[in-house]
């Protein structure tokens, strides 16, 4: 065991004397050293009832013959930080995490890990931590909050009852008082945010991996099946220790083929290109936007959750969740039978799972034919950029409309509760990229107000940056080259006529290459907004959303 470097041997005497120092007696000072990395805090819904899931984990750890010690890591709940210079910390957090997950356990030779996590970026952050390190790991995300309720108005989420309800307000639907019992009802409970959002896609997309037991990514964060979910993870990392099973044996092309696959199928958060590209490059997995592309184009969609649907998290974990999924899929679109953490194969769990066919159908009984998500390739993103093809009606699948263009989400903000965005507006948001944000901020902010303004089927929206998995509509993000980066959408002016075909996955910008070029002779130099700090040190390293953003 790796642990025997800290406390094997009368080298070790004074380490030994410090574990005890901790509490290890002396009969468990000889389990495998078990770390617990915990995204506990108290600033972020979806991490609140972590101290209660990780004693249920360090009592299945002991359980189990393994010594626990808990240790925390950085989380940013992206809601909070949505529409201000705080979501520029959002995406950079996620290599934070990693380096911190790597750090405790390499520094202290542990010699496994439960990832204890839940919100969007954290999750991945602590899968790419453990690829590094390679020792073995099983992730545990705390699970979604519980649906709101106002006033006759059910299965509320933090988008439709905060959000989107602030579009409502402005355009006149709603008055103040109802806004503001919106506001206290719309998030009642512990946990992530209620729909396929980035955290729970994020959630599921793990489970479909192999990192997690089964129905952990939708059993909710308040239930007594969460805490025996994690309790048995507890178990079961005590297990992976003893027969060497570690992340490189569970992540793989195969399994990491049927994390695309089921993202396409279950419609999740955009954000899942930069996390799934991320976490390739760490495991050594050729793994590209093409293939997304490729996959998009063979994968439909076999259930919308909200925000493409009035259907949240509660009603997919009532469906059957993740196995139910697997079982659609597993023969009709060719999933590998991966491996898992829990023992079983894929095709085990599928077999064995139920499905309530009315919200999860088979796979060639879905009466959806588009993937979930698509790339798109043209002329304004010639490297690719994304788009929620769920989230968008499908009368909006073709659209042109008028570029009216903004140099930051402030600017574009500043517009929208000016009225000054109209029908048949493209909305070009730019240098808000990994680069330019720096930090790639995500854009609900904007996307939920056009949607609360009626505007969702009315108006595109265009950016260099990101969407939460909460956006829905015509909105299309992760365009690359980004606008720092000299990037045509840096060339966009006000009145540019601007084509998307989600079908032909293209997005054009219909001004003559012969303009263009005589557009960037006087483009000005990108100026660095930030020249100091974390953000500085991460915008200097990024690579582009294409590549996962990666550092």
């Amino acid at each position: 065991m790796l642990s025997d470097n800290i406390k094997k041997g009368l080298a070790r005497t004074p380490h030994r004397g410090l574990l005890m120092a901790t509490g290890v007696s002396k009969k468990n000072i000889d389990a495998p050293f078990i770390g617990i990395a915990s995204a506990f805090t108290d600033l972020v819904p979806g991490h609140i009832g972590m101290r209660d899931l990780e004693r249920q984990i360090e009592k299945g750890i002991h359980t189990g013959g393994g010594q626990a010690f808990i240790f925390g890591v950085p989380a940013v709940c992206d809601g909070i930080a949505m529409g201000h210079g705080g979501m520029r910390y959002s995406l950079p957090s996620r290599d934070l995490i990693a380096d911190c997950v790597e750090t405790m356990a390499a520094a202290h030779q542990l010699d496994g890990l439960v990832l204890l996590s839940n919100c969007d970026k954290i999750t991945p952050g602590m899968i790419i931590g453990a690829l590094r390190l390679n020792i073995p790991a099983i992730v545990v995300t705390a699970g979604p909050m519980l649906d709101g309720m106002c006033r006759g108005e059910n299965k509320l989420t933090m988008v439709t009852g905060s959000f989107e309800a602030v579009g409502r307000y402005r355009n006149g639907e709603i008055d103040e008082e109802y806004l503001i019992a919106m506001e206290e009802n719309s998030c009642p409970s512990a946990g992530s945010c209620q729909g396929m959002y980035t955290a729970n896609t994020m959630a599921c997309l793990t489970e479909v991996l192999g990192m997690s037991l089964s129905y952990c990514s939708s059993a909710s964060a308040v239930s007594s099946q969460k805490r025996r979910i994690a309790f048995d993870s507890g178990m079961r990392i005590v297990e992976l220790v003893e027969n060497q099973i570690k992340p490189s044996d569970i992540i793989t092309k195969e399994s990491m083929t049927n994390m695309i696959k089921c993202s396409l199928a279950i419609g999740g958060s955009t954000n899942t290109f930069l996390h799934t590209l991320a976490i390739a490059n760490a495991a050594n997995i050729d793994i590209t936007l093409d293939d997304f592309d490729r996959l998009s184009r063979e994968i439909h969609q076999i259930v919308k959750i909200n925000p493409s649907s009035t259907l949240t998290m509660t009603d997919f974990h009532q469906a059957g969740g993740i196995p139910a999924v697997l079982k659609s899929m597993y023969q009709s679109a060719d999933l590998y039978d991966s491996k898992t953490v829990s023992g079983l194969s894929v095709s085990q769990i599928a077999k064995s799972a139920y499905a309530d066919e009315n919200i999860i159908p088979k796979y060639d009984n879905s009466t959806y034919t588009q993937a979930g998500l698509g790339v798109l390739y043209g002329n304004l993103a010639k490297d690719g950029c994304v788009i929620k093809i769920s989230g968008v009606d499908s009368e909006c699948y073709t659209f042109e409309g008028v570029a009216k263009t903004f140099d930051s989400e402030e600017a574009a903000m500043h517009a929208l509760e000016g009225d000054e965005i109209k029908e048949g507006d493209v909305i070009v948001i730019r240098y808000e990229g990994p680069k330019g944000g720096p930090g790639m901020r995500e854009m609900l902010a904007p996307t939920s107000l056009l949607v609360g303004k009626g505007l969702g089927k009315k108006c595109a929206l265009i950016t260099d940056g990101r969407f939460s998995g909460a956006t829905r509509g015509i909105c299309i993000g992760h365009v690359c080259p980004e606008a720092a980066n000299g990037g045509v959408i840096a060339l966009v002016e006000n009145g540019d006529k601007i084509k998307i075909d989600i079908p032909s996955r293209s997005v054009k910008l219909l001004v003559s290459e012969e303009e263009l070029q005589m557009r960037r002779a006087t483009l000005k130099p990108y100026l660095p907004k930030v020249t100091s700090g974390y953000l500085a040190k991460y915008a200097n390293t990024v690579s582009d959303a294409s590549h996962g953003a990666i550092v």
